[in-house]
C-alpha cells in the first residue's frame, strides 16, 4: 500500500495528499483531507458506507397503531388539539377519515392527498402517526369513556402549566428524519384545523438515528439511561401491559404524557456518587449499585459495611419499583431543550411518555411513591400533563376511531 494511503494517525513526515492540498493540514483544510482520505480508502464512496433509512417505512394499518411498539424514533413532536364548539359525532367522523387517510400516505413515503410539497414526504425514515382520544373527544362522540380517562391526582411536586396540559385530541408523530416530521405536522394540521385549535406542542429528541446500536437504551440530560426495565414489544408481558382487551379500546392503549423540567445548573453542583446514589444506578452504564451490567437485577436488601441499603431507599429506582407485577408501564420518553433566557444556561428536560391499559392502576401508584420520596425531586418539576385514550389500529379502508364513531 502506498505511504500516503496509510492509516496510521501517528505517522510524520509529507506526505503526497499533503503536498498535493499544499500543506493545508489545519481548520477547513484539514476536514476536506479527511474527507477525501475516506472516500479514496473506501471506493470513492464516503455514501455507500453510511446507514441509510430514509425509504423505511412502518405499516400504518393494523390491529394496534404504530407508534407505541414501534423503536423509538431520533424526532417526536406532540401536538393536542382542542376541538372547536360545533364539531359533533359526525363531524368527528370526518375528522379521523381526513387525518387517517393523510397519515396512511405519509406514513408510507407518499404525499398528503392535497400536498402541495409532496417531495418532502418522500423519505419517512419510519415515521409514524399515533391518535390519542381526550374526556372531551370521547364526550362530544357519545362514547363511554374508561375510569382512568381524566387528570392525573394532584402530586405534591406538581408546578403545572396549563400551556402543557389536557388537550381533545392527541398527535403523537415521529420521525428519524426532522424533516419529514416537520412536513407531516404541517400537512395533519391543516386537515384538522376546521374542526380544532392547537393547544400545546411538545418537540422532543433522542439520539440520532446510527449514532447509537439499536436497541440502545435512551439517555436523558442528566446523562442517566432511561427506560431500562421496560417491557419487551412483541412478548406475552409487553401485551399485558400495554393492550386492552375489550370494549371500544380493545387492542388500544392509554398515553401518560408528563413534562418534567429538569435542574441542569443545580445537577451541575452534585458530584458523581451523589448523581449515581439519587438514581440507584451508576450513571457510567446504568447497572444498578449492587450490579455490574445495565439489566441486572438489582439487590435492594444489599447493605454496605455499615448496615445502610446500597441501593438507598429514597433513589429513583427503588421508589419506582413495586412488589406488585401490575404496576408496570411502558416508557417512550423523548427530551427537550428549549432556548435559555437570562442567566441560565438550559431550559431542558424529558416529555415522558408512558402506554399502559389502565392508568389508574399501573400509572398512578408508581407515580404516588414518587410523590411522596424519590431524591430527583430535587433536580426535576413536573410542569405538564396529560391523560388520553388511544384507540386501536385500522384496517385498510378504515380510519383510527372507528370503534367509538362509527
Amino acid at each position: 500500500m502506498p505511504a500516503d494511503r496509510g492509516s496510521d494517525p501517528g505517522r510524520r513526515g509529507s506526505t503526497r495528499r499533503q503536498f498535493l492540498f499544499g500543506g493545508a493540514v489545519a481548520g477547513v483544510g484539514a476536514a476536506a483531507a479527511v474527507g477525501v482520505d475516506y472516500a479514496v480508502n473506501n471506493g470513492g464512496s464516503v455514501a455507500a458506507s453510511v446507514p441509510l433509512n430514509g425509504d423505511t417505512v412502518v405499516p400504518f394499518f393494523g390491529n394496534h397503531q404504530a407508534g407505541i411498539d414501534t423503536d423509538a424514533q431520533a424526532n417526536g413532536v406532540f401536538i393536542a388539539l382542542d376541538l372547536r364548539p360545533e364539531v359533533d359525532r359526525d363531524a368527528l367522523r370526518r375528522l379521523m377519515r381526513i387525518l387517517s387517510d393523510d397519515a396512511a400516505r405519509l406514513t408510507q413515503g407518499e404525499g398528503a392527498l392535497a400536498d402541495s410539497e409532496p417531495e418532502l414526504a418522500t423519505t419517512p425514515a419510519r415515521l409514524t402517526v399515533t391518535f390519542g382520544f381526550g374526556p372531551g373527544l370521547v364526550a362530544r362522540a357519545s362514547g363511554a369513556a374508561p375510569t382512568w380517562l381524566r387528570p392525573l391526582p394532584a402530586f405534591g411536586i406538581d408546578r403545572l402549566q396549563p400551556e402543557f396540559g389536557d388537550g381533545d385530541l392527541l398527535m403523537q408523530i415521529a420521525s428519524d428524519d426532522p424533516i419529514t416530521l416537520a412536513h407531516a405536522t404541517r400537512m395533519l394540521l391543516k386537515d384538522s384545523r376546521t374542526f380544532a385549535t392547537v393547544r400545546w406542542t411538545q418537540r422532543g429528541f433522542r439520539q440520532a438515528y446510527g449514532s447509537v446500536k439499536p436497541g440502545t437504551t435512551m439517555r436523558n440530560l442528566f446523562g442517566q439511561i432511561d427506560g431500562t426495565t421496560n417491557p419487551v414489544p412483541g412478548t406475552t408481558d409487553f401485551d399485558s401491559v400495554v393492550w386492552i382487551e375489550d370494549g371500544w379500546l380493545a387492542a388500544g392503549t392509554s398515553i401518560v404524557i408528563r413534562r418534567t423540567h429538569m435542574d441542569l445548573d443545580k445537577w451541575d453542583r452534585l458530584d458523581r456518587g451523589g448523581r449515581d446514589q439519587s438514581i440507584g444506578r451508576f450513571h457510567s452504564n446504568g447497572a444498578p449499585l449492587t450490579g455490574t451490567d445495565e439489566f441486572d437485577e438489582p439487590d435492594f436488601d444489599a447493605t454496605t459495611s455499615i448496615g445502610f441499603p446500597v441501593i438507598p431507599e429514597f433513589s429513583h429506582l427503588r421508589r419506582a419499583r413495586s412488589d406488585d407485577p401490575t404496576e408496570r408501564i411502558f416508557r417512550r420518553a423523548y427530551n427537550y431543550d428549549d432556548a435559555p433566557s437570562g442567566d441560565r444556561v438550559s431550559d431542558s428536560g424529558l416529555i415522558f411518555v408512558s402506554f399502559q391499559a389502565d392508568v389508574d392502576r399501573q400509572f398512578v401508584p408508581i407515580q404516588r411513591r414518587l410523590d411522596e420520596l424519590d431524591l430527583l425531586n430535587e433536580w426535576t418539576t413536573p410542569i405538564g400533563s396529560a391523560v388520553f385514550a388511544v384507540p386501536p389500529g385500522c384496517a385498510r379502508g378504515g380510519y383510527v376511531g372507528e370503534t367509538l364513531l362509527s
